[in-house]
């Protein structure tokens, strides 16, 4: 029987992720959990993730450290899918975590993350933010402007409180990917600028601070990337300025934080690298110019976010309306769409699809996948291949798992899906539906006015 199965899985192209699999039902599992249990069970649109490939991926970042003898703290970069369960498995599994505002920290504190790994990014903290930070005595407070540096300084010299920080900077770096994901380059929103001496202004008016400790710097040049050189390139910019500074200030840099940025498959186009092929890179240009200068090996961060979660999500949709416009496509309409996933509409992100409630019918009938939301971008999926698509199939999306649910929004008031975890034939809710009271619950009634004084 599983022979049969996966011929027909190659037949029609579909890869699957992480455990998912298909049972003798001919649904799709995931987390030896059927999906259309889960769809029943919890309703639809539903967001489910594969727990033990988020572990998976951070084990693997984590021992190609170790195998290199390499201290190093693997920080979870969670802006891709922030809740307290998540916190608490990035903790089982002895992870950092990147929190980028006072929402994320508030959730990691509600979580009981060890505040110590905690590193607060973000490029207009707010002062009430950074005090929120202080209070909490997190580990580190990665520092990108100048009006940061001054009130971070404001706020450690009022309580004569200890803080560590790292200074982003940007390393003009090109990334290759997407205009909206890229944050290495000089023209960037984020950081100190490494050569137009920002980078060396930030860290002197820091440098030797009663209270400030300067770890060393940050730097992180985008998303969704599939090659090594990138991070090659940004790790030995980074390593020459910390040469640098220790021939003009006598400073010796900690630790290097070499940021995230690592490629995930969402369709066949996408050949992403095993993940310790982005670290062994950035390990072996740290470990080559340490030798040749004679410079102590610093402890390496790294912050993977999609890597971690982005394929271990899965959305669950049901299919409702299809419409055929002869000669030109087939729109198959789902319950959700850009509410619950704005990438394609914003971006033109591109994911993979199947009937995960007819995995072992053939997946012959080119379809476009609608959301429900009224606006004309509102598809999923453009061109595509399902099974013949009936009203009620179980539709899965693939690699939904980051910047899916943390970028849902209320448009056209629909609330916002589940999410629930999975592992080892166990399910999990971890976020529940919002309700049609939720939806309001932040509406405040119009004023009644004695109605002849508006005559």
């Amino acid at each position: 029987m599983i022979k049969f199965y996966l011929y027909d899985l190659e037949e029609w192209n579909m890869h699957l992720y992480g455990t998912q699999s298909v049972n003798n039902l001919g649904h799709l599992t995931i987390g030896e959990v059927d999906s259309v249990e889960l769809a029943d069970t919890y309703g639809t649109p539903l967001l489910v993730y594969d727990i033990a490939l988020f572990k998976q991926r951070a084990k693997a970042f984590k021992d190609t450290f170790k195998k290199a003898g390499i201290k190093a703290q693997v920080a979870y970069a969670s802006k891709a899918f922030s809740s307290i369960a998540i916190y608490e498995v990035a903790k089982q599994m002895d992870l950092s975590l990147d929190v980028v505002s006072g929402g994320e920290l508030y959730t990691a504190v509600a979580a009981d993350f060890p505040r110590e790994k905690i590193h607060f990014h973000g490029n207009n903290k707010s002062f009430e933010e950074l005090q929120y930070a202080f209070d909490e005595k997190i580990g580190c407070i990665v520092v990108d402007n100048f009006m940061e540096i001054d009130l971070v300084m404001e706020i450690s010299e009022a309580r004569q409180q200890e803080m560590n920080v790292l200074l982003r900077v940007t390393p003009g770096v090109n990334a290759s990917t997407h205009d909206y994901i890229t944050t290495g380059q000089e023209d960037s929103k984020f950081g100190f600028d490494l050569k137009n001496g920002q980078a060396d202004d930030a860290f002197l008016k820091l440098f030797n601070h009663p209270y400030i400790t300067v770890l060393g710097m940050h730097c992180h040049i985008g998303s969704q990337i599939f090659e090594t050189d990138a991070f090659r390139l940004a790790a030995e910019a980074l390593m020459e300025k910390m040469v640098e500074w220790r021939e003009k200030f006598k400073f010796v840099c900690p630790v290097l934080n070499l940021g995230g940025g690592f490629g995930i498959r969402y369709t066949s186009e996408d050949k992403p690298l095993p993940p310790a092929a982005y670290v062994e890179e950035m390990e072996n240009v740290v470990l080559s110019m340490t030798r040749k200068h004679n410079y102590p090996l610093p402890e390496i961060w790294i912050e993977p976010g999609r890597s971690l979660v982005g394929d271990a999500g899965t959305t669950l949709y049901k299919t409702g309306s299809t419409k055929t416009v002869p000669g030109i496509r087939t729109y198959v309409a789902v319950d959700g769409g850009m509410s619950d996933n704005i990438r394609p509409a914003l971006y033109g992100a591109k994911y993979s699809a199947v009937s995960a409630s007819k995995m072992m019918d053939p997946h012959s009938s080119k379809v476009t996948i609608a959301g429900k939301c009224c606006e004309s971008g509102d598809k999923l999926i453009e061109d595509t291949y399902l099974a013949e698509p009936t009203e009620g199939d179980i539709i899965a999306v693939f690699c939904t798992g980051a910047y899916t649910y943390s970028m849902a929004s209320n448009y056209n008031r629909l609330p916002k899906p589940a999410v629930v975890f999975c592992e080892n034939g166990e399910h999990q809710l971890v976020i529940r539906r919002e309700t049609k009271d939720d939806i309001i619950r932040l509406d405040i009634p119009l004023q009644k006015a004695d109605s002849s004084k508006l005559l």
